[in-house]
């Protein structure tokens, strides 16, 4: 197996994509082959300076950069020579399995639309997030990529979100739910009542209906479909809610000597509390739909989430994620057909 690396990319980037590829060879691989894409004397230079080996890694000399800041649809179409766009080059042409990323999102999404290109029956490919919630963690999608979706696009995504939560999360029925302002099945905007209908008729998943947002977090539903407008905005209220109280119930623990000693009782549950809500617990939000696994790391990944995006990409691979999203689109098109 060979997993491409986009070693410039991310906020951190190159340290600590490169800590993070060390850390996963060493945890998870055996039978796995890192190949790092990026200015290779640039790459070199931060390995001696933070005494990481390259030697089990094969480093691809990529002479420019697609920045945070650059046009997405420019930039994918006039740096042929990025490690972003020459990866998934790579990826098309059979010379690696998966690809890590921790870059621009919107590049990464506009390069793997028109590069690696999506699987029969889906358009666009969506941004999925694992989310952790009361329950059970759950996936939500799309939560950035598609800010505009039509009800077959939301249709297919509970597909795929359907089919990554058994393969790669280990959901037996995966219930799929629909973010809407209600429960009732007239909820929302046409698209989302549109979207309603074909999910509540598509014979590949179990449709759950409509979940309103304040019940996400119970993780009653496996998998939460919405476009990613709104998705997005979940995404980031949920982590920003759980940062405020977070910091907060550190600032009553730390009020008095009592509460100080009432936290060493419960220390523990909230440092598990702390990690559930990390990113790079996670490590990356796949790119499903994409004709062949596209990993996206958190842009201010450190080694711990780009180790994690890696182990990500390495099981997608193992499952055949895409291969088996395909089949079940084609059997979903074919009953709709009967």
């Amino acid at each position: 197996m060979k997993i491409l690396l986009d070693a410039m990319g991310g906020d951190n980037a190159p340290a600590a994509v490169l800590q993070g590829a060390a850390d996963a060879a060493k945890e998870f691989g055996a039978g796995m082959e890192l190949v790092l894409l990026g200015e290779a004397q640039a790459l070199r230079a931060c390995a001696a300076q933070n005494n990481i080996d390259l030697a089990p890694f094969t480093v691809i000399d990529c002479k420019e950069t697609i920045t945070m800041h650059d046009d997405p649809v420019k930039s994918v179409r006039h740096k042929p020579d990025s490690s972003l766009v020459k990866g998934l080059t790579m990826l098309k042409n059979g010379e690696g399995d998966a690809f890590v990323s921790a870059g621009s999102t919107g590049a990464l999404h506009v390069a793997t639309s028109l590069i690696v290109r999506t699987v029969k029956g889906v358009k666009r490919p969506a941004l999925a997030a694992v989310m952790p919630a009361a329950k059970q963690n759950i996936l939500l999608l799309d939560c950035g990529a598609n800010v505009e979706c039509r009800p077959e696009m939301l249709n297919a995504f509970g597909v795929l979100g359907s089919v990554y939560a058994q393969k790669v999360m280990g959901r037996r029925d995966p219930a799929v739910a629909l973010v809407n302002n209600g429960a009732e099945e007239t909820k929302g905007t046409p698209t989302y009542r549109a979207a309603h209908q074909l999910l509540a008729q598509n014979p590949a998943i179990r449709f759950a209906g409509n979940i309103e947002p304040r019940y996400i977090m119970d993780g009653e539903a496996d998998v939460v479909v919405c476009d990613g407008f709104v998705g997005n905005v979940v995404l980031k209220l949920t982590e920003g809610v759980a940062k405020t109280l977070l910091g907060m119930l550190k600032k009553i623990f730390k009020a008095n000597l009592l509460t100080k000693l009432c936290y060493l009782g419960v220390k523990g549950g909230l440092g598990e509390v702390k990690r559930m809500m990390d990113s790079e617990e996670v490590g990356g939000a796949p790119l499903l739909g994409a004709a062949k696994p596209v990993i996206k790391a958190h842009g201010s990944s450190h080694a711990r989430g780009i180790k994690n995006a890696i182990r990500q990409a390495k099981a997608c691979v193992e499952n055949d994620l895409c291969g088996t999203m395909q089949a079940a689109l084609a059997e979903t098109a074919a009953q709709t057909q009967e």
